[in-house]
């Protein structure tokens, strides 16, 4: 990893035990002074080039030579050999669209999901690298506003949509994103007056393992996650310690390690606004929310479990990033360089991807 250790290997012992959930002494070091990037010891971002100037919202890490990003103006991005050269693949035509988010199966495949009101929420698939895509749906509801996607495995996913006639709608797909059908409402809860989800990291719909979902609201009076045990069809709805009653202000990104052990963070996404409570963690499968003892310093839009580690976890926004290695309790800055989405894969690889272009991997000083 040009002279960093991998993530995984030099994080293990800063990692607290079960029975201790305490960072170590060189940990606590580090976190002698809250809120502010520390030089030394601990992870620290490696840029990549990536020769566009979009802002990359959409990002899926297949392993650490296999990168897709996307974003602004159409851009959909891939690397192979681990972010030294990027190709542009994005689909011909889809200029003034935004891919906030995408999905990759593996170096050939991927999904993108463009936001937007109306016929701007679409979905493309590739199956040859980006050389070409399909339009595999079209937004053809007015009300409706895709916001995010995700998927359980290579063949079944899902993508939300912001409130229609009352209530967040849900498409699936059996055959990884070749066609999709809308789910009936009525197994989602009603949506409060102004709820919606946020469009900013491609983490307002998280999933783990082959059936639990969660979707992440805001704009209402209160921050909410729900919850879908049966891929979809049915969901439950708790409320979050993160501050709400703004169309600004909610939960902007989750991440579960398990179907138990989640994370949630967001706050205020205008600069000018202060964040005091960005961050919350739940240890029941999104049933039950609890504010973060010390939360991340400032607005946090992504958040993603550092592999292989069950405690740590790294979250990410335009005014920096911030490590957690008791689980989301305590957080500490360690960059303070702008960055909208962050995603980890099975070999311990981890990447950032942001404004004007801005991709990075995760290291370990």
């Amino acid at each position: 990893m040009s002279g960093a250790l991998s993530v995984a290997a030099v994080l293990a012992a800063a990692v607290p035990s079960p029975a201790q959930a305490v960072p170590p002494p060189e940990q606590q070091a580090l976190s002698a002074r809250p809120g502010t990037p520390r030089p030394g010891l601990g992870p620290a971002w490696e840029l990549k080039e990536t020769g566009v100037t979009a802002r990359l919202r959409g990002l899926s890490p297949v392993s650490r030579d296999v990168v897709w990003a996307s974003g602004s103006a159409g851009t959909v991005l891939r690397t192979v050999d681990g972010g030294r050269t990027w190709q542009n693949v994005s689909p011909p035509g889809t200029d003034a669209l935004q891919f906030r988010d995408i999905e990759a199966f593996d170096a050939r495949r991927a999904v993108a999901l463009s936001i937007g009101a109306g016929t701007d929420s679409r979905v493309y698939r590739t199956e040859d690298g980006g050389r070409t895509w399909t339009e595999t749906f079209r937004n053809a509801e007015p009300q409706a506003f895709y916001d995010c996607m995700a998927f359980f495995d290579r063949r079944h996913g899902l993508a939300m949509s912001d409130p229609v006639d009352g209530r967040f709608r849900i498409l699936a797909t059996d055959d990884g994103g070749r066609t999709w059908r809308t789910l009936p409402p009525d197994g989602m809860p009603q949506a409060l007056p102004g709820e919606a989800g946020f469009a900013a990291s491609g983490q307002c719909l998280a999933v783990s393992g082959a059936r639990d979902a969660w979707l992440a609201s805001g704009g209402a009076e209160r921050a909410r996650v729900f919850h879908s045990g049966d891929r979809g069809r049915t969901w439950t709805v708790a409320d979050t310690p993160i501050p709400a009653g703004d169309p600004a202000r909610g939960v902007f990104g989750l991440a579960f390690r398990d179907r138990h052990q989640g994370i949630a963070v967001g706050g205020d996404y205008r600069p000018e606004e202060q964040s005091p409570a960005a961050g919350a963690v739940s240890g029941d499968g999104g049933a039950s929310w609890q504010p973060a003892a010390t939360p991340p310093p400032a607005y946090r839009s992504g958040v993603a479990w550092l592999p292989h580690l069950p405690f740590a976890a790294v979250a990410v926004g335009p005014s920096g990033s911030d490590v957690t290695y008791s689980g989301g309790r305590s957080w500490e800055t360690f960059d303070g360089g702008s960055f909208d989405t962050i995603a980890c894969t099975r070999d311990r690889s981890c990447w950032a991807a942001g404004e004007q272009g801005r991709v990075a991997r995760l290291t370990v000083k």
